[in-house]
């Protein structure tokens, strides 16, 4: 039901990395009423990428109340709010398998209610691969939010072409853009490379990297030379990150006015004269206001790197010329498209998504059951191995030994939380690639 004027719109997000937190968060305040009184309770759920405090922090986006969950225990938390405690909105800011498994979890214990909150889900930032298969595993939310003009056709065009209803997809725009306008050059001169911790995925492609940023900072002096980092070592955000720059760096002998920087990027952007990157979505934060950026071509314009995403947008460029002083000039058309709106026009950007929630919210009789494409009729070699990742069976019940969803885990299971974790991370930042390298010999 609709939020009156005495209840304030009560809005949930669920997200598993520091990213998607932050995302969801943004999000769900863009897409609420401007003048409404807006209770956000964030989940954060359970696994490899869940946000350290200090992450949190760095993101810069508060909450009512937030707390860690896993999948079992929020279908738990959602089964439970009811009355004055039931939520209006619900954003689900996870990858796609989770989103999944949480429309048939929710599914499940929303059956038999018509008073259900509305489901939002999307992406973070520029999608550039599994176009399809991200993009199935989320329908069956209220609203699939499409981040540009571009995206929403593409999005239109994959549900329609299996047969699905298209009808969920709302254009908006990435909700972390803003920030002041870039108005000229700062003293010193800042360059800001934006790493990404997945892109590029080996040690030789990322030592090239980090080579060339030093070479820059020794080249011209005069300026300041930021590498600009997501985490620390042990932490993970959105993805696994094998080969931290911190490390890289311990082995490099970088001069004076190079250094690493954490911290929110909003920040780090006001300070940018010059932002480069591989395919990072700071990349659409810098056009955004105004910033010359550069799309890295030194490895090649490949699918891989998720660089691809930018040929016509004239952002492509070489170390080689940026060390020439070559700044390329961003197309406007292709600009435009990407939801990046340097025009000034933002403030509407999410219209569509709020007046659909309005009518959702007010809709008689309340709203119809989700109905995901993937059913065990549907894809019955696929859908189950998604949910049992989650401890769900295929009609989306709890499995036999997941997680206890009625109490908070007690001093010995958060250890051993602590120390899997851990386990996880060693295994993943230093067992796995020492293997790889083996097996290359």
């Amino acid at each position: 039901m609709p939020a009156s004027a005495t209840k304030a719109l009560r809005v949930a997000v669920l997200a598993d990395s520091d990213t998607r937190w932050k995302w969801g968060a943004l999000t769900a305040t863009r897409i609420s009423p401007e003048d409404a009184d807006i209770r956000l309770d964030g989940y954060l759920l359970r696994g490899r990428a869940t946000p350290t405090p200090r992450q949190l922090r760095e993101v810069g986006v508060t909450a009512d109340s937030l707390r860690e969950v896993t999948a079992v225990e929020f279908l738990r938390a959602m089964g439970d709010a009811t009355g004055e405690e039931s939520y209006d909105v619900l954003v689900l800011a996870l990858v796609g398998g989770g989103v999944q498994a949480m429309l048939h979890g929710l599914g499940r214990v929303w059956q038999d209610r018509a008073d259900r909150p509305v489901v939002v889900t999307g992406y973070v930032g520029v999608v550039y691969e599994k176009l399809a298969d991200g993009l199935l595993l989320r329908h069956g939310a209220d609203l699939v939010l499409a981040n540009s003009r571009q995206d929403a056709d593409r999005f239109r065009a994959v549900y329609e072409g299996v047969g699905a209803d298209a009808s969920a997809v709302a254009e908006v725009a990435l909700p972390f853009l803003g920030g002041a306008p870039y108005t000229g050059e700062h003293d010193p001169y800042t360059v800001v490379f934006a790493a990404q911790p997945s892109v590029p995925d080996n040690r030789r492609d990322r030592t090239y990297l980090l080579e060339r940023l030093i070479g820059h900072a020794r080249r011209h002096p005069e300026r300041e030379v930021l590498l600009k980092l997501r985490s620390k070592p042990g932490e993970h955000t959105t993805h696994i990150e094998e080969l931290p720059y911190q490390k890289l760096v311990q082995r490099a002998d970088p001069p004076p006015n190079f250094r690493l920087v954490y911290g929110h990027m909003g920040e780090v952007l006001d300070r940018t004269d010059l932002l480069v990157t591989i395919s990072s979505t700071a990349a659409l934060e810098s056009l955004h206001r105004r910033i010359p950026t550069v799309v890295l071509s030194d490895l090649g314009v490949r699918e891989a790197l998720g660089n691809h995403h930018f040929v016509g947008s004239g952002c492509l460029a070489s170390w080689d010329q940026l060390d020439e002083g070559h700044r390329p000039v961003p197309d406007p058309e292709w600009v435009a498209r990407q939801g990046v709106v340097a025009d000034g026009g933002y403030e509407t950007a999410f219209d569509e998504a709020r007046g659909r929630i309005d009518g959702l919210l007010g809709r008689p009789g309340g709203l119809p059951p989700l109905a995901p494409y993937y059913t065990p009729v549907t894809a019955p070699g696929y859908l189950p191995g998604i949910l049992a990742r989650h401890h769900l069976g295929p009609d989306g019940t709890p499995l036999p030994g997941a997680p206890a969803a009625d109490k908070e885990p007690g001093p010995v299971r958060q250890v051993v939380r602590r120390a899997a974790r851990g386990a996880y991370r060693h295994g993943v930042q230093r067992v796995a690639p020492v293997i790889r390298r083996m097996g290359e010999l």
